[in-house]
């Protein structure tokens, strides 16, 4: 992998946040994901096993579609507060777009490796998870490295959701999360 150039890495570190895990309402709740046809594709995925009354985990693809920087020191080196706003679409392994996550990233810390704290939405068509969490080593040369943050609740057929997300850069501008709901 080329060495990356600070905005380069900031591309690739808001790309898509993981998410690992999350947890999960009642069985009703499991009943009316899987009626949802696109949420229903990333969880019945091969790699998915979803039960009920059981922890489920979902697999998505993220694809970084827009980033914005606001920085304090404009033209200057990175400094604590600088934000980024970014929207990514996700796809479940077959390829199908299912939804989409949204969020905003607040550096933090600018020494050993940089830190950030991020609150981010993953939407789908029957309902909403909210996210939240730190990225360290946000600026580190090279790919951002992976990270985990807590589902603090959801919408819809995540209403009450809890668990946690881990990511994965996989490629520029592109992020494996693992949604991990807990029941």
């Amino acid at each position: 992998m080329p060495h990356l150039t600070v905005h380069e890495h900031n591309l690739w570190s808001h790309t898509m946040r993981p998410i690992r895990a999350a947890c999960f309402g009642t069985a009703t709740a499991l009943a009316i994901l899987l009626a949802c046809a696109p949420v229903a594709a990333a969880a019945t995925d091969t790699d998915v096993v979803p039960a009920m009354g059981k922890d489920r985990v979902i697999t998505l693809i993220g694809h970084l579609a827009q980033q914005t920087r606001f920085p304090v020191n404009p033209g200057g080196s990175p400094a604590q507060g600088d934000r980024t706003v970014f929207r990514s679409d996700l796809f479940d392994l077959n390829g199908n777009q299912v939804g989409d996550t949204a969020g905003t990233c607040t550096t933090t810390r600018v020494d050993n490796g940089g830190a950030e704290v991020c609150n981010v939405n993953y939407n789908f068509p029957g309902g909403q998870l909210t996210v939240q969490g730190m990225v360290f080593g946000i600026l580190v040369p090279g790919p951002p490295p992976s990270f985990d943050n807590a589902i603090t609740g959801g919408t819809g057929v995540f209403d009450r959701a809890r668990g946690q997300v881990h990511a994965d850069t996989i490629g520029m501008g592109i992020r494996r999360f693992t949604i991990d709901l807990d029941r």
